[in-house]
């Protein structure tokens, strides 16, 4: 069994071949079970740790299971908020293929999730990117981002500035024009592209501060009781997620809006699958504003896994 690392992995995912992928992935006949969601009591913590387990499999082919945990605050532990393994497996055999960095993996095929959604719903001409959060997500958020659309400028919040800087100068070899910003709301006018990725209980992105054209990418808030955007940004915007079941049941966004009547699942025009297999047909015109939503899915997972293991048996 190959154990591989993520300094492996981070050169194996290049954007866009792994945007292609997961594309590909959403047309393909993958099986993906319910992921399990546990939070798991923390006296040492006032947040919960959360446990993540995240299967999928190909008949006959590979089968993968991803296992996480997310603990909010670690951040004040000097330690990543996101922490786990990923699982390749043979099925036709059972045994095991490869063991790899789930933090990585995750970071990588969550912004090529992001970046396939922009490729259908954002601006062509989008040159402007501000991102909201400064974890292990940001920096690959931006790499993915500027490889779908032209992007030039890039503005990185965070609640430490210090930190949002540190972001800007991890994508220096990028060539773009990369600003630590102070604060949201001054900042979100100039943004064709607005990419979330926080921990947030409370939302930060608010309807009343966005401007006709707008993309918003949200790729946090991945428990019900945690939202990044208010119920207006929702009520202006056009909504999309990367799966349906998923983004109605597990993340605030949408599960409160949902309960509240603010918007009902008619609202929600398409996930990555309709608009990878071209079910739904987007025509954006110049005033819309588009809301995608994203919580994560188990074949993002395994497609990004086949290509590194396919990486590592080619090098």
């Amino acid at each position: 069994m190959l154990t591989i690392s993520a300094k492996t992995i981070d050169q194996a995912l290049q954007f866009p071949l792994l945007i292609d992928a997961l594309a590909q992935a959403f047309t393909d006949n993958i099986t993906v079970p319910p992921r399990l969601h546990y939070d798991m009591e923390n006296p040492k913590s006032s947040r919960e740790t959360t446990l993540l387990m995240m299967p999928a499999w190909q008949a006959g082919e590979v089968a993968g299971i991803k296992l996480v945990t997310v603990a909010p605050e670690n951040s004040e532990k000097g330690l990543p908020s996101i922490q786990g393994t990923y699982l390749l497996l043979d099925v036709d055999t059972g045994s095991m293929i490869a063991m790899m960095d789930a933090p990585s993996l995750t970071s990588k095929r969550t912004a090529a999730a992001s970046a396939l959604a922009s490729r259908f719903l954002s601006r062509e001409n989008s040159e402007n990117l501000l991102v909201i959060g400064t974890g292990t997500l940001s920096p690959q958020l931006i790499a993915a981002h500027a490889s779908v659309r032209p992007i030039k400028k890039v503005k990185v919040w965070g609640r430490s500035l210090e930190k949002a800087q540190a972001v800007c100068d991890s994508v220096s070899h990028l060539g773009l024009d990369c600003q630590a910003v102070t604060d949201i709301e001054s900042n979100i006018a100039d943004a064709d592209i607005i990419s979330c990725a926080t921990l947030s209980q409370d939302p930060l992105v608010f309807g009343k501060w966005l401007k006709e054209g707008q993309h918003l990418d949200m790729v946090g808030a991945y428990r019900p009781d945690m939202r990044e955007m208010d119920d207006e940004c929702l009520k202006r915007g056009r909504v999309f997620v990367d799966n349906i079941s998923s983004a109605t049941r597990e993340t605030g966004d949408i599960a409160i809006p949902l309960a509240n009547n603010i918007i009902t699942l008619d609202d929600i025009e398409a996930d990555l699958f309709a608009l990878c297999q071209k079910k739904t047909t987007i025509t954006r015109q110049e005033s819309d504003i588009t809301v995608f939503k994203s919580v994560g899915h188990a074949l993002e997972d395994l497609a990004a896994a086949k290509l590194v293991a396919q990486f590592v048996k080619n090098t």
